[in-house]
């Protein structure tokens, strides 16, 4: 049996419409897609305890995280990922690429010009609807 992986995903954006993407580096598990970043929720944190946690670690920056964007379970050929997508905003420093490879905002209307984990597609489909 295939395990579930619990995780969380920001969808940060900033006062010119564009999304905070992270590239995943190449030793990381599905290496050189495209991600909102964030990360697994260890035991005892809620969704937004561990999105806050996540983005601190990886980009040295503090968010606020508002509502829930989308909730996605996603079959990938070694696991399952079920994905909280939460809209969110940066509210102390400026994000560091500590663990990717890259970083980039991206607007709205492009998210979809890069190659982004099949997971995260139907957070950015809802994006693309509030258009």
């Amino acid at each position: 049996m295939k395990k579930t992986i619990h995780v969380v995903g920001a969808i940060i954006e900033n006062e010119q419409q564009e999304i905070f993407c992270a590239l995943r580096n190449p030793q990381m598990v599905l290496a050189n897609y495209w991600e909102f970043p964030g990360g697994k929720i260890e035991q005892g944190e809620t969704p937004k305890q561990a999105l806050s946690r996540e983005i601190l670690e990886e980009f040295n920056c503090t968010i606020q995280v508002g509502k829930q964007v989308a909730v996605t379970l996603h079959e990938y050929e070694q696991f399952f990922v079920h994905l909280e997508t939460y809209k969110a905003s940066i509210i102390k420093g400026t994000p560091q690429i500590l663990e990717h490879a890259e970083a980039r905002w991206v607007p709205r209307n492009q998210l979809l010009d890069l190659p982004f984990a099949p997971a995260d597609l139907p957070s950015i489909q809802k994006l693309m609807a509030e258009l």
